[in-house]
């Protein structure tokens, strides 16, 4: 059975992509590009069955509840949502559910988990994340996940080293240091530096090209009918 799609920011830099691997997918249809100052309704005359939602922070919240209420299931990918903003969309929930991913790059899963691991034994951590200069926020959606992750499994918050509130030390994310850097030729990129006596641990990973988030999105595209409700992170769909 093919699934109908439509693709909500299709203009944009992830939009644009996203578009090529839906039309490539013989599983996948296709119905509606949606860009900036397009209705909205385009994605119901569409017929679509999923939307995937790739615009700015200042329009996500807003468009995907609309797309909820109206029986549309929604892949988010936009950043900018904060704790309030999911949970609102979880209670918008219904008949259509909603999958919200900092990250769709099965590697920057993977660099999540295995860091959220290592802060358990190894709570001197710090993030260093990496994209193009045009990203709508800083730190990323990714980097602020991850240090949520981080602060959840460590055993104690370290002092952080240098003066409090030093811009230079990065913007602390449950007390981890997030340094934030946007320069021209770089996709997405993070790794994130664990420290003890006499060692350190880094973990890194590197998006070359944004296709590499493309076959996450397909997943979640496929996989959201059978969800329920609200579900944050690509990792429930890769066990």
């Amino acid at each position: 059975m093919t699934t109908r799609v439509a693709v909500v920011g299709a203009a944009g830099r992830m939009g644009s992509v996203t578009c090529e691997a839906v039309e490539q997918a013989t599983d996948l249809d296709l119905v509606a590009r949606v860009d900036s100052g397009d209705p909205l309704d385009a994605v119901l005359d569409a017929g679509a069955d999923v939307a995937v939602e790739f615009t700015t922070p200042d329009s996500v919240r807003g468009n995907t509840e609309w797309l909820l209420q109206r029986g549309v299931h929604v892949v988010v990918g936009a950043t900018g949502m904060s704790d309030d903003d999911l949970a609102e969309l979880a209670a918008r929930t219904g008949p259509a559910n909603c999958l919200v991913a900092p990250n769709f790059a099965v590697g920057a899963v993977l660099l999540m988990q295995l860091a959220s691991k290592a802060a358990a034994v190894l709570p001197d951590v710090e993030i260093i994340e990496a994209h193009h200069p045009g990203k709508a926020d800083a730190p990323s959606g990714t980097a602020r996940r991850t240090a949520r992750l981080v602060g959840e499994t460590r055993p104690y918050r370290p002092d952080p080293p240098g003066p409090a509130g030093e811009p230079s030390r990065g913007r602390e994310i449950e007390g981890v240091p997030v340094h934030a850097v946007r320069l021209p030729g770089v996709v997405a990129s993070q790794e994130v530096v664990f420290g003890a006596e006499g060692q350190t641990l880094s973990l890194r990973h590197d998006a070359i090209d944004r296709t590499a988030f493309m076959p996450g999105v397909l997943l979640a595209v496929r996989r959201i009918d059978g969800l329920s409700g609200l579900t944050v992170g690509l990792d429930p769909l890769l066990v």
